[in-house]
């Protein structure tokens, strides 16, 4: 394994990348204040944009760090910053990593977070040398299930009341693909 941090991905749509301050004004508008949005993520929608400004403060700072994976999800053809992909949780022990990702819904139902999601994957396995990559959904949100999915996970199971986000406790329906199953 070889932690290489956040670098730059492309997608035939898509450039994943760090993200800058002058993100915020997108973040905020596009997903951040959105309840629809959150409704099922482990945070609240952001009161100010001087809030998302300091969240990306935060994990800007953390860029130097190379266990630090957290891209921007920005469009090509426009190059409006749509959502965000991270690595919520990083195993190094056995060469696992959790993602999450979240993204404005006036993009939901065109394809872009499993593209996102298959390139994170392939860079994860191809540079980083991970060998798990596995990512949850609230049992409630099917969705994102079906992006994780298109990504070629295979969905784990249930595990009841494992965990919590906007909603309360919750059940977590899990996915993952290891290493020896990826296509590109």
């Amino acid at each position: 394994m070889d932690n290489k941090g956040t670098k730059r991905l492309e997608t035939d749509r898509l450039i994943l990348r760090q993200f800058k301050i002058e993100d915020a004004e997108d973040m905020y508008n596009n997903w951040t204040t959105d309840a629809e949005v959150t409704r099922f993520l482990t945070w609240s929608p952001h009161p100010d944009i001087n809030f998302t400004k300091g969240l990306l403060e935060g994990w800007i700072g953390k860029y130097s760090e190379p266990t630090w994976y957290n891209w921007a999800i920005e469009l090509k053809e426009t190059g409006e910053v749509v959502g965000n992909i991270s690595v919520v949780k990083l195993n190094e022990r056995i060469e696992a990593a959790d993602i999450g990702y979240c993204m404005g819904k006036a993009w939901w139902g065109r394809g872009i977070m499993p593209e996102a999601l298959r390139a994170v994957i392939a860079y994860l396995f191809e540079e980083v040398g991970l060998n798990r990559v596995a990512a949850c959904h609230d049992v409630n949100n099917p969705k994102s299930g079906r992006v994780m999915q298109k990504a070629g996970m295979t969905r784990e199971g249930v595990l009841r009341a494992a965990g919590r986000n906007n909603q309360g406790i919750c059940d977590e329906v899990w996915y993952s693909i290891i290493k020896s199953e990826f296509v590109r």
